[in-house]
This record gives structure tokens, C-alpha cells and sequence, in this order.
């Protein structure tokens, strides 16, 4: 924790560049001083404090009218102004009402549905997450401004390894409405790893096990000669610290029930004072084998429970199995094995607790390290990316990975992938693709995000239209469709007609992103489904040529009834309804034999249109 003074420089610019770690229970705020500032030191990050005089920030925030509060502050209004008091927003960045079903009843204040992102009711006022992310951010820029005495308007912000392109665009929206330009969105995983390999300088394999409040995070990074690679990354964007308050708070709920006949979360306030009071259960738990609970209820009673680590435990060992599958997949993803780790690091309040360690531990097969600051090793990391960033720190160079593959639509349902998951970023992909249709002057570009071969199996994420191409018969435009992710991971996508020229383009902004659940049903279903979808889009595809031979012949049919005799005009349209009625079913072979069939029943025809052109040809020259 230090407070810093920047001198001014009209030859330069001056203004910091500072790493914010936006929390779902803490946010924090770092910085790397220049030379100038610390000339006898080795640059390390600070870690700033607060207004309040605190290096960690309550993501809470609460209202005086239509004032935000933020902080301690609001932390402390969290049980007497229960409804009027927001926790947990991260968790809501980015997502739609129908997202959160589950998780709306365990808060204290209200989710609305809303026009894509869910709505948050603080008393007479609507707030969206952006809005409530954007009063932590805009406390932190003033906590920083404060720390280093002259105006701070850059920053680089941190998030979870698996967060979707709609949770990343909440997130820079936020931080624009608090005042700051956002140069670069990080994954949280990966700033740890820069702080870690800062401090160590070493080369190895590492895995970034991430608990926070609100999400879970791995990644598992090669660090070599200053240079991090991202190998894979996985995760679940709804899994955290929350998840084990809420475990302890639903035990002690069911006990009170009992006792009263009342449910305490049917009241705001009690549920409030239940989910601080198993979060400092939660806390103290971490150090002593026991931890007492003392709870004021409305009847005037007081619920008392002594907490054991034992007990605890048995709640939250099946909540933490869930970060198991997500750390053996990134391992299978980067093509590694728990051996190949050189080590394993814990980042994230919640693995002070034993039992986070152990499961570490047990997933991963080696003994995790916890010399790095749990809480305070993000904001550092992403304090060292905004120092290269300023340009002043050439001695590392970060290479992240997209989380989910990409791609858009095709004939027949297929989703047509053109950047995979775990593909290093920024990243460009171009494909070239075609008409379907005689004469189509306009295409739906229809994009992506997913595993699956069929598109229904995928998540939607934008939708445009290309007009203006040229009319020509189906198969003959060239449509050239790019992808492009930047640094931040967030997408654009164009579409380009290279005859004509004409170019239509789009930066993805969902209005809101991937639940957790569909992101793993995602990545578990395309393991699972990998025959089924392998035999899907070898139907597809047999269909999609079976169809383009029926149409053709189907134009032909005028020019087979002039050139023709009956008997074969009749073989052709027999064929015709063979090939239509062999479509209906998904027997591969029978569509190949039928499309063969009217292949075959067309040759003379075909023959013959060739001479009538190459005839016409000639006439033309010699006349």
C-alpha cells in the first residue's frame, strides 16, 4: 500500500496507466511508479489504497437518493439497507434475467427482466449492471487519483478467464462510464501469472487455479524468456466464494425455519444479515477449526451455531468438485499432463481455506503454492500490463487464447468454425464462402459461439446482412467472411462480396452473454457428441450436393421436354422424385445412389446443351 506523487511533464504524457482488479467482493487498484518516482528501486507494482484508507475495496455499492456509495461504506449498509444495497454485480455483468433465475432469490435485492440485460430495483430506481460496475469503477479512479495526486483517466481492467464477448463489452462499458478509456481487457488468470513471474523469473509450466467471490477460473500458462503463452483456459463464470456463503446461509436458514416456522429468506434484511454473517463464518473458518454464528431475528430471538471446519467442509466439497472437470480439460486442451506442471498457483480469497488447497491439491496431483497474495496478485498483474502498456516495461510480452470457438452459419444448419477455442489472440480468420440460390442478392451473416456441429446446439450471438451482390447463379459469388479479435478478446466480424466490393461489418455486442451451465453443456456436449455431430454434418453435407444436383435438374426440365425424347424426360423426372423423396429420410447412401441416379438420367441431356453452346460459339465467329 503506498501513495505516490507523479510529477507533471508538458513534453510527455504523463498520466498513469493504472491496473484495476474488479472484484465481485473486493476490487483493488495497482500501479507500477516509473523510474523517475523510484530510481533506486527495481520497479515493482504498489498496491494503492483507498479513500478509506484500505489497499482492498468492497464491490458494494449502495444509495443516499440517487447518490451511489461505495465501499466500506456500503458494506456496512448491507443488512439495514438491505434492498437498497447491490453485491455480487459481476456476476450479473452482462447477463439476461432468464440467466439468473436461480440466483435471483438468494439476493436481497430485486432482478427485473429487461430488454436483453437484467435490471437491478434499487428503492423507486431501475439500474443496469453496467451502471452499478461503473460506480465501483469510478470510486476506484478517485481512490487512485487520490493515492497519486494528479487526474487518472487510463486503465487496464481485469476479468475472468471465461468470461463471454457480452460480459467483456459490459465491462469496458462500465469502465467508460466511469470516466476511464479502458486500453486493454485481461484475464484475471493471466495477470496473476504475470505478477508471479515477475517476482520469480523463471520458466515453466504453470496452472492459475482462481477462486474468487464470484467466479472460477484456470488457465495454464508456459512462461519462457519473458514471454506468457496462455496454453488453455477454462472455467465457470458462476462459481465462487458466493457459492460457499450461500451454503452455510441456506443450512442455517433451513435451522431457523424449524425452530420459528418462518423462512428468514422471505426478508430481505435477514437474508442479508445470514449471507454476511456465513461470509465472516466462511472467513474465519480459514484459519480456526471453529467459528460461532450469532444472528438477531425478527421474533427477538437469537439463532446462535457453532461452525466446525468438518462441517463446513462437507457444504462446500461438492461445490468445489466443480472446478475439477474445468482444470482437467485445460490440461487435455493444452496437451499436458499434472506431472508437466512446474508449479501450481492459488489465486483468490477464497483459497486461503484448507479445503481449497487440498482440492487443489488433489486435482492437480502437486502441492499448490501460496506465497503469492491471493487478493492482491491481479492488481499487480494487470498493474504490469498497464506499465507495458506505457511502454516502459519491455521485458514481457502476453499471449492469451480465445475461451470458445467461433463461426458462423451455413446451408443445412451447420455452424462453420473459423477461429477455435483456445486459439492464441488477437487472431484474424478469413473463409470464403457462396451462394446457395440463383440470383441472391443479399446473404445473412449469422454468427456463432460454441462446440457443436449444428447451429442449434451453439449460442447465438449476432446477426447482419450483406446486400448489393451481383446476380449470378447459385455457387458463383465469392463472399469472403473475417473474423478479427483484438487484444481484449472482443470480436468483429465482415462480410465482403469480391466481385462487387461491397463490405458490411459488425463488432458483436450481445446484449447479453453465456450462463456458466451453457458454456459447460457446451465443451461437455462436444466431447460427448462428437460421433453424433461427426454423422450430422455428413448428412448435411451429402444433402447440401444431393440438393444442388436436384435444382439444376429441376431448371434443365423445359430444355430435356425440347431436346429429348419422352422416355427420357420421363427416366429424368422419375429420378427427379426419387432423389426428392430419398432427401426426407437421413440414409446417406440412398441419397448418394438417388443423386448418382439423376446425375446419370441427365448426361445426354447435358451433352447435348454443350453442343448447342460450343455451336453458338462458332456461328458467332465465323459471322
Amino acid at each position: 500500500m503506498l501513495s505516490l506523487q507523479i510529477e507533471s511533464n508538458a513534453n510527455r504524457d504523463a498520466s498513469p496507466i493504472i491496473g484495476i482488479d474488479l472484484g465481485t467482493t473486493n476490487s483493488l487498484i495497482a500501479y507500477v511508479p516509473p523510474s523517475a518516482v523510484a530510481p533506486d528501486t527495481e520497479r515493482h507494482p504498489v498496491i494503492l489504497t483507498s479513500r478509506e484508507g484500505d489497499s482492498l475495496i468492497p464491490s458494494v455499492v449502495t444509495f443516499e437518493g440517487d447518490r451511489p456509495v461505495v465501499g466500506h461504506a456500503a458494506k456496512r449498509k448491507k443488512i439495514s439497507g438491505a434492498q437498497d444495497t447491490v453485491f455480487s454485480v459481476k456476476r450479473l455483468l452482462g447477463r439476461g434475467f432468464d440467466d439468473l433465475k436461480g440466483m435471483a432469490g438468494t439476493l436481497p435485492y430485486r432482478l427485473l427482466p429487461g430488454e436483453g440485460a437484467v435490471r437491478i430495483q434499487v428503492g423507486q430506481r431501475i439500474y443496469t449492471a453496467v451502471e452499478i460496475s461503473a460506480a465501483i469503477l469510478r470510486e476506484l479512479k478517485l481512490s487512485a487519483e487520490a493515492a497519486l495526486g494528479v487526474p487518472v483517466t487510463r486503465a487496464v481492467i481485469t476479468v475472468p478467464a471465461y468470461f463471454n464477448d457480452s460480459q467483456r463489452q459490459a465491462t469496458r462499458a462500465a469502465g467508460r462510464l466511469a470516466g476511464l478509456d479502458v486500453l486493454r481487457i485481461i484475464n484475471e488468470p493471466t495477470a496473476a501469472s504475470l505478477a508471479y513471474g515477475l517476482d520469480r523469473k523463471r520458466q515453466g509450466l504453470i496452472a492459475v487455479y482462481d477462486l474468487g467471490g464470484g467466479t472460477f477460473d484456470v488457465s495454464i500458462l508456459k512462461l519462457q524468456d519473458g514471454i506468457f503463452e496462455v496454453l488453455a483456459t477454462n472455467g465457470d463464470s458462476m462459481l465462487g466464494g458466493d457459492d460457499l456463503d450461500l451454503a452455510i446461509a441456506q443450512a442455517a436458514a433451513s435451522e431457523i425455519a424449524e425452530q420459528t416456522g418462518k423462512d428468514p429468506f422471505d426478508d430481505p434484511q435477514m437474508r442479508a444479515e445470514l449471507l454476511l454473517a456465513s461470509e465472516n463464518v466462511k472467513i474465519a473458518l480459514s484459519e480456526s477449526p471453529e467459528a460461532r454464528m450469532s444472528i438477531s431475528l425478527s421474533s427477538g430471538r437469537i439463532y446462535q451455531r457453532k461452525w466446525s471446519r468438518d462441517e463446513f467442509e462437507k457444504l462446500a466439497l461438492p461445490i468445489l468438485e466443480r472446478t475439477r472437470e474445468p482444470c482437467l480439460q485445460a490440461l487435455a486442451d493444452a496437451g499436458l499432463k499434472d506431472s508437466d506442471l512446474s508449479d501450481v498457483v492459488l489465486v483468490g480469497g477464497p483459497t486461503r481455506l484448507p479445503l481449497v488447497q487440498r482440492t487443489a491439491r488433489e486435482i492437480f496431483g502437486r502441492e499448490p503454492n501460496t506465497s503469492v497474495h491471493p487478493d492482491q496478485v491481479v492488481a499487480a498483474g494487470a498493474a504490469i500490463q498497464a506499465d507495458i502498456l506505457a511502454g516502459r516495461n519491455k521485458d514481457f510480452l502476453l499471449l492469451d487464447v480465445v475461451p470458445l470457438s467461433l463461426g458462423i452459419e451455413t446451408y443445412g444448419g451447420l455452424m462453420s468454425t473459423l477461429i477455435p477455442r483456445n486459439t492464441r489472440i488477437p487472431a484474424v480468420a478469413r473463409e470464403t464462402f457462396t451462394t446457395f440460390v440463383d440470383n441472391q442478392t443479399g446473404v445473412d451473416i449469422h454468427v456463432l459461439q460454441g462446440e457443436r456441429e449444428k447451429v442449434a446446439d451453439n449460442r447465438s450471438l449476432a446477426r447482419f446482412k450483406l446486400k448489393g451482390i451481383e446476380r449470378m447463379p447459385a455457387g458463383m459469388p465469392r463472399i469472403e467472411v473475417s473474423f478479427l479479435i483484438d487484444a481484449d478478446g472482443i470480436l468483429q466480424v465482415a462480410a465482403r462480396d469480391e466481385r462487387t466490393g461491397n463490405e458490411q461489418s459488425i463488432e458483436v455486442r450481445p446484449s447479453y452473454g453465456l450462463t456458466d451451465t451453457e458454456v459447460e453443456k457446451m465443451l461437455l456436449a462436444s466431447l460427448e457428441n462428437v460421433e453424433a455431430d461427426a454423422e450430422f454434418r455428413r448428412v448435411a453435407e451429402v444433402k447440401n450436393d444431393a440438393k444442388a444436383v436436384l435444382i439444376a435438374a429441376e431448371k434443365r426440365i423445359p430444355e430435356a421436354i425440347r431436346l429429348l425424347s419422352k422416355d427420357e424426360v420421363a427416366t429424368i423426372q422419375v429420378s427427379i422424385a426419387n432423389l426428392k423423396e430419398a432427401l426426407e429420410t437421413n440414409d446417406v447412401p440412398l441419397i448418394q445412389e438417388a443423386s448418382r441416379n439423376l446425375n446419370a438420367s441427365t448426361v445426354h441431356l447435358a451433352e447435348l446443351l454443350m453442343k448447342g453452346v460450343l455451336s453458338s460459339s462458332v456461328d458467332e465467329k465465323q459471322s
